[in-house]
């Protein structure tokens, strides 16, 4: 690749990266306003009622996009007709979906204690994911474009409506259905920015072998997200019915809180890095090296996040909700640790999707539901033990059993990258612990200010300042190069 070429696709990598983060900081701030208003405003059962349909809804969204967007990414030049044949698709399996959904609905509230209350607000929020699989293939082309702007926008509009709409239905008293309406006018508001802004029209034709030249690399994201969409829902399905729709509701709090995080800085790696490495998928020398910088740059961000997120998560929770929410703490803790994983995971699974080896994805994912499933065994006899003191003691045992899995998870998925990407088990492990070690030390000096007798807001905001003190002022006295080419990303000097 020529120098001019080099310097063309740093400049688009940078400005995809600075989109993306604009998009998730804004998507997230939106996000978790809206959020603090409906927790405070909406009960315990409110939130699992709706956790109990999202169940549901998950799995209808995977089998929608079948994994063909990841394959229209991986691919150098798709064209028209590609595009087409994935909108159509994906279309048309929203809509059988949903009709499977609408009659399913009276099975699925008998499942979670028989609320008929379900029926009802299910087949509304169902409606979502057809709207949400109309503007799948414009977000596509934006992100194989590199060219993220206008889906920062959309999703910003988006949330803006979708909050409006869920707390003056909250205000309103309308409990669930303020989340349900919500996340309908989110979907639709988001579409119709990019429909508008995308200048692009499907073709009024399906191709059945565009659809089977996308299935090497479809089914096994396809396969691969199956089976890890079957493992984050599937704590919802047991929770709710073992253990009831108020610990549901506590569980979806500290879940949906946790996955800001997590889910934020994994989209940010999937939109910004797999473009770029599907570019080097065929010059080995360049792409471990892309690979090595990529793991420094999520290291970098990563553990910080997750890390001082866990250590102020009480003054957090506190500062937003008062004491409504404190059994969710210890469970948002949790799942950060176990986002950790994940999003390690997910940058993994970007260099072997990279690499079109996509089919190994579902062996790694088929392990880890392996171990998932052995934890969920063993510890499911024991999710609904609780007291008044302590209504998550169940769930805590339950999900401890799935960090574990996800651990494991890492380490394999780690060991299949490395042969891959002609790398070794010790340099991948290198790329990680300054970032590790850095935040560990911060995490320490943060944790002294824990027992201040002080308002939750102003423990917090001296945890986070002394936190970013340390870690930030620390990479820059080491001369962390990552830490100064995140700046010139941010400044668009490179």
């Amino acid at each position: 690749m020529a120098p001019a070429d080099d310097g063309e696709l740093k400049r688009a990598v940078a400005r995809t990266m600075k989109w993306n983060i604009i998009d998730r900081v804004a998507t997230q701030v939106l996000y978790a306003v809206t959020g603090i208003v409906l927790a405070r405003l909406l009960s315990q059962e409110d939130f699992g009622l709706v956790g109990a349909v999202m169940v549901f809804q998950a799995f209808a969204s995977l089998f929608v996009d079948s994994g063909f967007s990841s394959a229209l990414i991986q691919r150098k030049n798709p064209s028209h007709e590609d595009y087409s044949t994935v909108f159509w698709f994906n279309l048309g399996m929203a809509v059988v979906l949903y009709a499977i959904l609408w009659f399913a609905a009276p099975w699925i509230a008998q499942w979670f204690e028989g609320d008929m209350r379900i029926v009802p607000l299910g087949r509304v929020m169902f409606l979502s994911f057809i709207v949400n699989a109309a503007s799948i293939v414009q977000t596509n082309r934006l992100m194989k474009r590199m060219d993220t702007k206008m889906i920062a926008v959309s999703s910003s509009l988006g949330l803006t409506a979708g909050a409006v709409v869920g707390i003056a239905l909250a205000l309103g008293g309308f409990g669930a259905w303020a989340i349900v309406w919500q996340t309908i006018t989110i979907g639709l508001v988001k579409g119709a920015v990019l429909w508008a802004t995308g200048h692009w029209r499907p073709l009024m034709s399906f191709s059945f072998s565009i659809l089977r030249s996308f299935f090497a690399v479809g089914s096994g994201v396809m396969a691969s997200s199956f089976l890890n969409t079957l493992f984050q829902n599937i704590y919802s399905f047991f929770i709710g019915n073992r253990a009831g729709l108020a610990s549901l509701g506590y569980y979806t709090q500290a879940d949906k809180w946790s996955k800001m995080g997590v889910m934020s800085i994994s989209q940010v790696l999937t939109s910004s890095f797999l473009p770029v490495l599907s570019k080097f998928q065929d010059d080995r020398e360049r792409f471990a090296a892309s690979t090595a910088k990529m793991n420094r740059l999520t290291a970098y961000l990563l553990f910080p996040a997750m890390g001082f997120l866990g250590v102020m998560a009480t003054p957090i929770f506190h500062s937003l909700f008062g004491a409504k929410w404190d059994p969710s703490i210890v469970l948002f803790q949790i799942l950060l640790l176990r986002g950790v994983f994940t999003v390690l995971v997910s940058l993994y699974n970007n260099y072997i999707l990279a690499l079109g080896r996509s089919r190994l994805l579902v062996w790694t994912e088929a392990l880890r539901d392996g171990i998932a499933l052995a934890a969920i065994i063993v510890t499911l006899p024991m999710i609904a033990l609780s007291s008044p003191a302590d209504p998550t003691e169940g769930l805590r045992i339950f999900l401890i059993g799935q960090v574990l899995a996800s651990a494991v998870t890492w380490v394999v998925t780690l060991v299949i990258t490395v042969r891959l990407t002609a790398r070794s088990v010790l340099s991948f492990v290198r790329d990680l612990l300054p970032y590790m070690g850095l935040t560990a030390v911060a995490m320490a000096v943060m944790g002294l200010l824990l027992d201040w007798q002080v308002s939750p807001w102003i423990a917090a905001a001296a945890q986070l300042a002394v936190g970013a003190v340390i870690y930030f002022g620390a990479n820059a006295a080491l001369g962390s190069k990552i830490q100064a080419d995140a700046l010139a990303m941010i400044m668009r000097r490179r």
